[in-house]
């Protein structure tokens, strides 16, 4: 209950102008809309059970969901369409996602990072299975393990490489 609060909550937060931005996109998109919710709450869901210190925060935890965020909202999306659509809906809503409930520019960078590593990680596993037999758990070992190798960032001029990345705090910049 506590994912479905903290996304209320967020919602609660946006401006009259705010929210008709989403709700434009909910018009255009219903169905994929409906499963970006959900894949929120259960890359919410998944991440405080495996990362509870830092699911929340800028640390490792909060790298794993939002990879495992897009990678949910592309295998709920594509189940009802292509994944071409899947993918250009998740960079829409992600990317939205950060102008609505804007962070400091290294955190905003490092949430863009990560999602982008997560569609991309997505995007590697459709050549070697079907789309539609895509399940949650085809993606927490690989993305724990990634998590795992995730490379501590202090400032925008730091290297993000290819993988996974947190904020370290204690070195900022």
């Amino acid at each position: 209950m506590k994912s479905i609060t903290v996304v209320f909550n967020a919602l609660k937060s946006l401006s009259f102008k705010q929210l008709y931005r989403v709700l434009s996109v909910f018009i255009c998109h219903p169905f994929f809309c409906a499963m970006a919710f959900y894949a929120t709450i259960k890359a919410y869901k998944i991440a405080e059970k495996n990362y509870p210190k830092t699911a929340s925060n800028d640390g490792k935890g909060n790298a794993f969901r939002h990879a495992l965020w897009c990678c949910l909202i592309m295998m709920y999306c594509c189940k009802i369409s292509s994944p071409q659509k899947s993918l250009k809906f998740c960079e829409k809503i992600t990317n939205l996602h950060e102008e609505l409930f804007p962070n400091p520019l290294l955190e905003r960078e490092m949430d863009l990072h990560n999602n982008k590593i997560g569609m991309d990680y997505f995007m590697t596993l459709l050549p070697s299975i079907h789309r539609q037999f895509f399940e949650t758990s085809f993606f927490i070992d690989e993305l724990k393990s990634k998590t795992e190798k995730a490379v501590a960032i202090s400032s925008l001029e730091d290297n993000f490489g290819e993988g996974l990345v947190y904020i370290d705090k204690e070195n900022i910049a």
